[in-house]
């Protein structure tokens, strides 16, 4: 499977990050259960990308593609769940689905209004990248040969899954299947900017909340305290009336 899909540089490239990701089992489970998600909602869009295309073998081909997504999914799921059966209860940790995300499906993208040659261009890089990366957490799964089974397993499918895309936009797009894959891979850069930006905007917020709640608010505190200190005990008389006859 080596020789069919490959790591990319990048990924490679965070090797150990990768690594330590996976490395945890409870994280390791959730992050299949994660991928189950992933994988079913990719073939509902598939679905109704199938029920919409006019095109007979477009048809075909994205039933196939959205049975091997389901597939994908209780492939995961059971592993996931398999995983989490094995293990201790454990609370809520860090999963690291930004630094190591699986398949992002359709990415939230609107099919309904989508022509055939922009579909098959995101499918085709949405279904690479993808690759690329689960090759990668199959190196990495050399202790885990039960997932490495299933990445094993998935990979066979998203290499046909890259080969079709590429050919139908070749054949559908005539001569601007690279001007849409460029365009593609553009709406992928926008969507993943977006995304950390989002991620770096919680951080940012989460700090600042800390910061007020720390820093700031015991100085009001000592404030209201001091203030509290010069207040007399008990009713106090009624402040005498202003001299001035103006309502104001």
């Amino acid at each position: 499977m080596e020789e069919v899909v490959r790591p990319s540089a990048f990924d490679r490239a965070l090797r150990s990050l990768h690594g330590w990701v996976w490395r945890d089992p409870h994280r390791r489970a959730r992050k299949l259960l994660r991928f189950a998600e992933t994988e079913a909602d990719g073939g509902r869009d598939l679905s109704r990308a199938a029920e919409l295309t006019r095109d007979p073998l477009l048809r075909r081909l994205y039933l196939r593609h959205a049975q091997d997504e389901l597939r994908h999914a209780a492939l995961f799921r059971d592993r996931g769940r398999a995983l989490l059966r094995a293990l201790p209860r454990s609370g809520k940790a860090f999963e690291a689905n930004w630094l190591a995300p699986g398949e992002r499906g359709l990415d939230d993208l609107s099919v309904a209004d989508e022509r055939d040659d922009s579909l098959l261009a995101f499918l085709h890089l949405s279904e690479k990248a993808a690759a690329q990366r689960f090759a990668l957490y199959r190196q990495l799964l050399a202790h885990d040969p039960a997932t490495r089974d299933v990445f094993d397993e998935v990979l066979q499918d998203e290499a046909f899954h890259m080969s079709y895309t590429k050919a139908q936009l070749a054949r559908v797009a005539d001569r601007g299947s690279g001007a849409r894959l460029w365009r593609a891979r553009l709406g992928r850069l926008w969507k993943a900017y977006l995304r950390a930006a989002a991620a770096l905007a919680s951080v940012l917020g989460t700090l600042l909340l800390r910061l007020q709640y720390f820093l700031i608010l015991p100085i009001f505190a000592l404030l209201a305290r001091r203030a509290a200190k010069r207040e007399r005990l008990g009713f106090q008389a009624a402040r005498r009336p202003s001299a001035s006859r103006s309502q104001y």
